[in-house]
Order: C-alpha cells, then structure tokens, then sequence
C-alpha cells in the first residue's frame, strides 16, 4: 500500500477525532503517550504506541468526510 508517497509494509489503522489536540491532552493526563502531531495532506495526525509495539493512528481530517451526508 503507498500514501502520501511513502511504502508500508502491512496497514495503518487511523481513528477519526473532531478535536485531535483535546483528546491528545486528554490522553496525556491519563498516562499515554503519543508521537509529535503532524500535518498531512489530508488531516493532522498522531499516533499512541501499544503495548503489542503496533501503533494506533488518530487523525482530524482537513478533508470533506462522509459524516454528514444525509
């Protein structure tokens, strides 16, 4: 798979967020860590490292998302 010009090797899971510095903060309060946020072309990101060593992606999109679609 390629996104954003970059090979991965497996997949990358990413959570949607409204507000991705609140529950960054929130998140921090309660013991976890996650990687430096960074913009993207397509949302802001970060991600948490799990115990496992997988990673967990959380995003806000800059982009038009399918939520609101009545």
């Amino acid at each position: 798979m390629v996104h954003s010009g970059h090979g991965l090797l497996g997949g990358a899971l990413y959570l949607m967020c409204d507000d991705l510095q609140a529950y960054v903060s929130e998140l921090k309060k309660n013991g976890v860590s996650c990687t430096e946020v960074e913009t993207q072309g397509w949302g802001i990101r970060t991600t948490i490292r799990l115990p496992s060593g997988s990673e967990l992606g959380l995003y806000r999109p800059t982009h038009e998302t399918a939520l609101n679609l009545k």
